[in-house]
């Protein structure tokens, strides 16, 4: 019998400073069996910057929202899309293969990574030079530190805020506070 994947709740009140985007998202993540609490809450943070989108890129015509992840290779981690179908943005978490990424840019006007975990910088040093030709895709480092520090905020019931200005997201909740500076690296 498979094991189920577990149900978050996270209740996430967003101001993004920014770009003027202030708004509270009720979220459900289902993590699966496979995935880290690091890599979860990678998939939160990713949506909390690019929420804006919702307004900059779509005028709040949009779903942006959690893909199945781990489940099913073929879906964003995260996507924007629009009320026609159209994928205005898809996100991957992790260190993503470069075919796949290629099939994501032929499917979205938009493709954005997060790497993350000491593994980050060998991945990038091995596909750098393959995504070169990739001009929608965008590729972004959490520190590790950050990232790992990520894992003390994750709860089944999640009530967190997140700020982001000048280009840094700080994550609050009871739990405690992380400030997360990704860096760009495409």
């Amino acid at each position: 019998m498979a094991i189920k994947s577990t149900i978050f709740k996270a209740n996430l009140q967003i101001a993004d400073i920014d770009h003027g985007y202030y708004a509270d998202h009720a979220l459900t993540l289902a993590r699966h069996p496979s995935e880290t609490d690091e890599r979860m809450m990678i998939r939160l943070v990713a949506l909390a910057l690019h929420a804006h989108d919702l307004d900059d890129v779509c005028n709040g015509d949009a779903h942006l929202k959690f893909g199945a992840g781990l489940s099913d290779p073929e879906d964003p981690d995260v996507s924007l899309t629009d009320f026609t179908g159209r994928k205005r943005l898809w996100i991957e978490v992790g260190q993503p293969e470069d075919k796949p990424l290629a099939k994501a840019c032929s499917k979205a006007d938009a493709v954005a990574v997060y790497a993350f975990n000491h593994a980050a910088d060998i991945w990038w040093a091995g596909i750098q030079n393959k995504l070169t030709r990739m001009d929608k895709l965008r590729v972004w480092r959490i520190p590790t530190d950050a990232s790992q520090a990520l894992m003390a905020l994750a709860a089944r019931s999640m009530q967190l805020q997140a700020t982001i200005q000048e280009g840094a997201l700080t994550l609050n909740s009871a739990q405690g506070m992380v400030t997360i500076e990704p860096i760009v690296w495409k």
